[in-house]
């Protein structure tokens, strides 16, 4: 079983617009097809954020359970223990009858990320990244990229691979949004390129973006999401998210990944525990120096034993293998973050 911890629910403004946002990221989350529809609520009673809000307005009892820790009935700490865990067993009974089918590539849904990005992340992972997004596509699948503030300096190329004029204008509204958001806060999209990313040879955020958007490769973005909804297409998605990993990880989820693919120059133990968590790094050197957090070496393009195309097929098949139960270095060393919301709501 996987745990959806967040600390959304109480002292927030439950009907402000900005309060949509966490409330269906958190709903879309619990449909992730990677948690096969047992759906365990554990609410504490008096939150803000009620069950059934998670549920379409369903009686949660025809979509999952649930569990109060303030029920009158429950008694001391070790009673909502017994009363959790009592819960869950008919859960696991129902989740140990099912039986592993083979599914095609076009029901994979894949998040494309990047974080701890260096020089090379425009050179080396992530072209590699966009090599096997295409190959993706290509199958029927879909692909899923996001973050804003680093992309927004390529707008006028997203907005020419849009499929429609509908999805380039909804794309184009989203960006505004987004510089209003950071204008209201006192920022810019040039506050996002951090110190670790000019360490690694990142002057400023138009190199970044440059270097970013190349991982959800060359085929048509059939549409743009905003902040926690659900995608309702096949093919190449754009999500609306902040540029933090975890938030942006967590949005993703949201819109339905099932595998998620990470590159990094400066290194990072990200992984997120409700999907498989590949890690790319983009430097041989950073590989070698991580070999049991590093899933795969996308330095070995700048070496030239094998051209992009051959090393992207040999990435997609390990995400074959990987979408099939082969293990992530993170899964084995049993590595996972926080789920962290974006909540750019009140709380009172």
């Amino acid at each position: 079983m996987v745990a959806l911890n967040h600390a959304y629910g109480c002292g927030v403004a439950i009907d402000a617009p900005g309060a949509a946002i966490p409330i269906r990221t958190i709903k879309n989350i619990s449909k992730s097809p990677n948690l096969c529809e047992e759906l365990m609520i554990v609410s504490l009673g008096c939150e803000k954020l009620r069950p059934e809000m998670l549920t379409d307005g369903c009686p949660v009892d025809d979509v999952g359970t649930l569990l109060t820790v303030q029920d009158e009935h429950i008694i001391g700490f070790t009673g909502m223990i017994a009363e959790g865990m009592e819960q869950a067993k008919g859960h696991l009974e129902r989740l140990n009858k099912r039986e592993r089918v083979k599914c095609p590539v076009s029901e994979l849904c894949v998040g494309m990320q990047c974080g701890g990005s260096d020089a090379f992340s425009g050179v080396t992972a992530n072209p590699v990244l966009g090599k096997v997004a295409d190959l993706i596509v290509h199958a029927g699948g879909t692909v899923v990229f996001s973050e804003v503030t680093e992309v927004r300096d390529v707008a006028h190329i997203l907005s020419d691979r849009c499929e429609t004029k509908e999805v380039s204008d909804k794309l184009i509204e989203k960006f505004r949004i987004y510089d209003a958001y950071l204008a209201a806060g006192g920022a810019d999209r040039a506050a996002n390129t951090t110190p670790g990313n000019k360490a690694g040879g990142l002057a400023n955020i138009t190199e970044k973006a440059l270097g970013s958007f190349v991982k959800s490769g060359s085929t048509k973005i059939v549409e743009v999401l905003s902040p926690g909804e659900k995608a309702t297409k096949k093919g190449l998605i754009f999500a609306a998210t902040p540029a933090s990993d975890f938030i942006a990880g967590t949005l993703q989820l949201a819109a339905g990944m099932n595998l998620h693919m990470f590159s990094t120059g400066r290194g990072t133990p990200y992984s997120i525990s409700p999907v498989p968590t590949m890690k790319l790094a983009t430097r041989s050197e950073l590989a070698n120096r991580w070999p049991d957090l590093i899933d795969f070496n996308a330095g070995v393009v700048l070496e030239g034993e094998q051209t992009l195309d051959e090393i992207a097929m040999n990435l997609f098949l390990l995400v074959l293998e990987t979408a099939s139960g082969k293990r992530t270095m993170a899964e084995i060393l049993g590595l996972q973050n926080d789920l962290v919301l974006h909540t750019p709501g009140p709380v009172t």
